[in-house]
């Protein structure tokens, strides 16, 4: 299905996200984190906004939401059924496998706990896109603040089963910081330091580092590979749980 994606900069360093769907004009904002750039970003594109795809209850993603509903009263909030409570009123409770429509655009749901008990990520198949919210980010992770850290490394161990062409959308541009934490684990890694340098120069230009690909998060992103023995050799855990390989890594960035 023929689609377009615009992403521009909200709040400090958060991404404004809209999936617009040509075959019916419908338009979705993945999440909401101020409602005034996403607002231009409509008004720019002549585009009416259809729903809001919520990932998680973080203010940050979600306080957008009332001002963009008083211009578009008719545009459907989805998000996590868990944590409607914290996210205010949806029309659409979501979990693990339920659906979700942007016009002719087919999404699947998939739960994500770990950054919150909640979080889930949005995967349009045919359109090959991943809106990861705060579980994956470029060359990173989001900080687990809800659950056990073991957790998170199964929501990610889940999201790396996708293909590899799928482009990944995430909420923040923490990608140059990422990438330099993901070179101190693993400062052999020839792709990790392509990759550095193609980022280097995208933020020398002032232009997003996402999206990424799948392909690119495999072959670079520590915490998609806790059960690489490389990586584990890097670390000093070989043979360890990748779990704990996962929690280690996670807790070395918290303190970086």
């Amino acid at each position: 299905m023929a689609h377009e994606i615009a992403i521009f900069p909200c709040l400090a360093d958060n991404y404004g996200v809209l999936l617009h769907d040509e075959a019916t004009g419908a338009t979705a904002a993945i999440d909401a984190p101020e409602a005034a750039p996403i607002l231009a970003a409509l008004a720019e594109r002549g585009w009416t906004l259809s729903d809001i795809l919520v990932t998680h209850h973080h203010k940050d993603h979600v306080q957008g939401i009332g001002a963009l509903r008083q211009q578009y009263p008719q545009a459907r909030v989805s998000g996590p059924a868990t944590e409607e409570a914290k996210i205010g009123a949806l029309d659409l409770r979501l979990g693990e496998h339920d659906r979700v429509s942007v016009g002719s655009l087919h999404g699947q749901v998939m739960t994500t706990p770990g950054h919150t008990a909640g979080h889930i990520c949005y995967y349009f198949a045919e359109a090959g896109l991943l809106f990861a919210g705060d579980t994956l980010f470029a060359l990173g992770c989001g900080r687990v603040f809800e659950t056990p850290l073991p957790v998170m490394w199964v929501s990610l161990a889940k999201l790396r089963q996708l293909p590899p062409a799928t482009m990944v959308y995430c909420g923040h541009e923490y990608t140059m910081n990422n990438g330099r934490f993901a070179l101190g684990i693993e400062p052999d890694n020839a792709a990790l330091h392509q990759r550095m340098q193609v980022v280097a120069a995208l933020r020398a230009a002032g232009k997003p580092t996402v999206p990424s690909t799948m392909a690119d998060e495999l072959a670079t992103n520590p915490f998609l590979r806790a059960d690489d023995p490389g990586l584990q050799r890097a670390i000093n855990m070989t043979g360890a749980e990748p779990a704990a390989v996962f929690a280690a890594l996670r807790s070395a960035k918290d303190r970086a």
